[in-house]
């Protein structure tokens, strides 16, 4: 048997937790190198203000999974193209960053930096509260002076990086082209819902659940993309067969930096969010709404986790972690 045969166990714990009500609907997704998958939904893609059933073809907030889906393939293409190159200061592609102080640390970091995570700069601040448009906005990312710590997963890191794709691709985040299945704007009516927003006062439905990618127009670098389960797995058999970067990017996607943290993604490590049992060429990332994406390059699988947990609240305790963690025990027990 392969592990596509084994998707209804796998999936089992995923499917309690719904009819438990610790989260309103799941997608699962299994996919191998030959292209054949396996797919599994439960649940409701909203609970309220009116219920609505999940079905396969609906749209998943997927947060900061468009860290590595998008913006980590975007730069690393760049590289591929020899256009920017990880050694490369921010500044050589976004001259204006931090412009009326030439010694800022911000002008020293480079893009390999700023991949990794490995810079001064803050996890998240509440950028939305200013009220500025997007323009602005982006302005202020800019020319901020950004209070020094140490190396920390950051938002902050890939809204730069979002910046400078904008810079050197010359167009706006959302409009560049995706391959079916991801989108900077879903249908609302096949969206899944998010969370019952205070600042916005509405339950997010095909709007960014993200407050700062809201605030920046929608589509950022570090938030913003959505995705159908199968869209998910196409991008991730993209990977895998190496038809959207080349072998070396794909490796370095792959090797530590710090930690366990590579370019954009991590890679497996004891304890980690992809459970245990699977390869040493195994990268995965997670997203807040409650998504997730694993890569297993040795045994040539890739499985998404996608939820709402959030909806229509994130100030709950709905047990993600331990879910996505015994989900991956149950696809590294069933492939090994």
């Amino acid at each position: 048997m392969s592990l596509l045969d084994h998707i209804d166990a796998i999936f089992a714990p995923a499917h309690g937790a719904v009819a438990e009500q610790r989260i309103p609907s799941v997608a699962l997704g299994l996919i191998n190198r030959n292209g054949e998958r396996a797919v599994r939904v439960v649940g409701h893609a909203q609970i309220e203000p009116e219920t609505i059933s999940l079905t396969r073809d609906m749209w998943f907030d997927l947060a900061s999974l468009t860290k590595v889906i998008f913006t980590t393939q975007q730069i690393l293409r760049l590289v591929d193209m020899g256009k920017v190159g990880l050694d490369d200061p921010l500044v050589r592609h976004i001259p204006d960053l931090r412009q009326y102080d030439v010694s800022a640390p911000e002008r020293a970091l480079t893009i390999g930096q700023v991949l990794a995570h490995q810079t001064h700069l803050p996890a998240v601040e509440p950028l939305y509260t200013l009220g500025q448009d997007p323009e602005t906005l982006r302005a202020y990312v800019l020319q901020r002076s950004w209070k020094a710590g140490s190396p920390i997963y950051s938002d902050i890191n890939y809204i730069l990086l979002g910046i400078l794709i904008e810079r050197v691709n010359g167009l706006p985040l959302a409009d560049h082209i995706l391959p079916k299945g991801l989108s900077f704007a879903p249908p609302a009516a096949l969206s899944v819902a998010t969370e019952r927003c205070a600042w916005r006062g509405r339950v997010m439905r095909g709007e960014v659940h993200d407050e700062n990618a809201f605030a920046l127009g929608g589509a950022a670098g570090h938030a913003g993309l959505f995705g159908t389960v199968d869209g998910v797995l196409d991008y991730a058999l993209d990977v895998l067969e190496g038809r959207v970067l080349t072998s070396d990017s794909v490796a370095r996607m792959m090797t530590p930096i710090a930690g366990n943290r590579a370019l954009g993604w991590e890679v497996v490590e004891q304890g980690w969010h992809g459970g245990p049992g699977h390869s040493d060429q195994t990268i995965g990332h997670l997203g807040f709404t409650g998504t997730g994406l694993w890569l297993d390059f040795e045994r040539g699988i890739a499985w998404t986790l996608l939820t709402n947990r959030v909806h229509p609240s994130r100030h709950t305790d709905t047990g993600i972690m331990a879910l996505r963690r015994e989900t991956g025990r149950l696809v590294g027990l069933f492939s090994a």
